[in-house]
């Protein structure tokens, strides 16, 4: 773990980039901002989480790390040890946590809760959604640490990577770190209601775009030519054919963002 600091005092902000090993979209962006180091206004930490999966060039060495939260100090696991580790370093931080995926070009959020640091925060970041894990946060960092987690575009492209750029700066902008302003928009929120598991199989096939509503009846996914079959309406979250080794991807419902303040039920 590679930790780094801007400013002079003890940081209540920090930014981790690198959390799977073949994510490098965060740390390039925590890399620039390393090389510029800009003015700023209040001290941020800047951390890049998992380095040797990053020298791998692997999602992981032992286990998911954003599956491993709180960790052990005493695990054999490469990834529980560190989770620990990181717990430490970021203490009372409010935590931005870059990622990427296979299953969406366009940015998005990922919160624990629609808390208030959520429902201000978020709306000010260059993202087209939020997404609220519900039941499906065991293991993550937020469950520990105050975080909100983007999904900055698709892994290993450049577009991912100037995203992470901008999501950041626009991140260390709303909280003060930055100066400037940053434009508030209204978001939909999407809550996660179900994993949507894929047997084993050879090939996948998903047949539905991210966000868009998918209707009772609707063929969604394919394994070996078997087709999936929607049993009620949902909106897909993070689907895509390879990108998880057991599931296609995550279920949701969807909320309406009336401000930033407040969100409610949709459908």
């Amino acid at each position: 773990m590679r930790v780094a600091q801007l400013g002079s005092g003890t940081p209540e902000v920090a930014v981790v980039a690198g959390v799977h090993g073949d994510e490098p979209c965060g740390v390039r962006a925590v890399e620039r901002l390393l090389e510029e180091r800009p003015a700023v206004e209040r001290p941020v930490k800047l951390v890049v989480a998992n380095e040797a999966a990053l020298e791998r060039q692997v999602r992981f060495v032992d286990e998911d790390l954003n599956r491993a939260f709180p960790g052990d100090p005493d695990a054999k696991s490469h990834e529980k040890r560190l989770a620990h580790e990181l717990t430490e370093e970021l203490g009372d931080c409010l935590t931005f946590s870059m990622h990427s995926t296979q299953s969406h070009a366009e940015p998005f959020a990922i919160v624990n809760g629609v808390t208030e640091t959520a429902r201000e925060l978020v709306p000010r970041l260059p993202v087209t959604a939020m997404v609220e894990t519900g039941a499906f946060a065991e293991g993550r960092l937020f469950t520990e640490i105050e975080t909100v987690e983007v999904e900055c575009g698709l892994q290993g492209t450049d577009a991912a990577a100037e995203n992470a750029d901008r999501l950041t700066r626009a991140f260390l902008t709303a909280v003060g770190v930055l100066p400037g302003d940053t434009v508030v928009r209204d978001l939909p929120v999407y809550r996660l209601t179900d994993r949507i598991r894929k047997d084993s199989a050879d090939t996948y096939e998903v047949f539905v775009d991210n966000f868009e509503r998918v209707e009772a009846g609707d063929t969604f996914a394919a394994a070996d030519g078997e087709e999936r079959v929607a049993d009620d309406p949902f909106y897909p979250v993070l689907m895509s054919p390879y990108g998880y080794r057991d599931v296609f991807g995550y279920a949701a419902r969807k909320l309406d963002v009336l401000e930033p303040s407040r969100a409610v039920d949709c459908d």
